[in-house]
């Protein structure tokens, strides 16, 4: 059942080449439990690319392009499209109905395509700041933290829906097991962070949480609670959001140093 519930979630949160199994409630009965298994390979992924900058020589440039579309390349861009559905929804402005029903739309608006634009734009710049192993392994963790978090929400946060993509992983989940899993998995996470580079890690930590605590506060109010997207757009702001507080914390501390 591990393996299998392990297998459901690659199946489902990536494009990384794993064994089909049968699509059923009991084969990801502790698939989120998995889901930062799938960060771990993303940031595996982003660490061997740094490698090849560094021993390579090539510019930051490309090594930002390439740190920004690792993601969405082992991801398929699922979380990404619910950034961007996320963003049609918020931009129309309208009732919650509305909005709920702009995010079932597969078709993407104008509002989500500038907005996905920019998302990687800055995150590309932002990638390109990093020079060192230590800051490098932080934004690296970041990738298994916003999973952690975002499991943790699936069965934490309120559904603003009784089906979706969401509700596929949400019902057949062993509670408890989440519960215990996501908190450790972040503790382990963040004691690594810490010891790579305190300062760094401490800050992008810090911006996760921020981000947590945003994602909650505005699918309630705009949603009435959390969705599929909902959940792919925290991810999105999550990562981010760690990368920026940990370069900026990084050149504030080389400014004051």
């Amino acid at each position: 059942m591990l393996i299998k519930s392990m297998l459901s979630a690659f199946l489902m949160y990536s494009r990384i080449p794993v064994p089909q199994v049968e699509w059923k409630d009991v084969n990801r009965r502790y698939s989120l439990c998995f889901f930062p298994l799938v960060g771990a390979f993303v940031g595996g992924a982003e660490l061997l690319w740094f490698l090849m900058y560094r021993v390579l020589g090539f510019n930051s440039l490309l090594f930002g392009t390439g740190s920004a579309a690792l993601p969405i390349i082992l991801t398929g861009g699922i979380h990404m499209d619910g950034y961007c559905d996320v963003n049609d929804a918020l931009a129309s402005c309208g009732t919650r109905e509305k909005m709920l029903n702009i995010m079932s739309d597969p078709n993407i608006g104008s509002f989500a395509a500038v907005r996905a634009g920019l998302y990687l734009l800055i995150q590309l710049g932002l990638f390109a700041q990093i020079k060192t192993w230590p800051m490098m392994a932080v934004c690296a963790l970041s990738f298994v933290q916003s999973r952690a978090l975002s499991g943790l929400g699936t069965v934490l946060l309120k559904s603003a829906k009784e089906s979706g993509a969401l509700q596929s992983f949400r019902r057949p989940a062993d509670r408890r097991a989440v519960i215990v899993s996501e908190p450790a998995v972040l503790l382990l996470t963040l004691i690594l962070a810490a010891l790579a580079d305190p300062i760094c890690g401490g800050c992008a930590f810090a911006a996760e949480a921020v981000c947590f605590v945003y994602y909650r506060k505005m699918s309630y109010k705009k949603f009435g609670g959390v969705t599929g997207d909902l959940a792919g757009y925290f991810l999105q702001i999550c990562e981010l959001g760690a990368v920026g507080a940990a370069v900026f914390a990084d050149l504030v501390r080389s400014a004051v140093l």
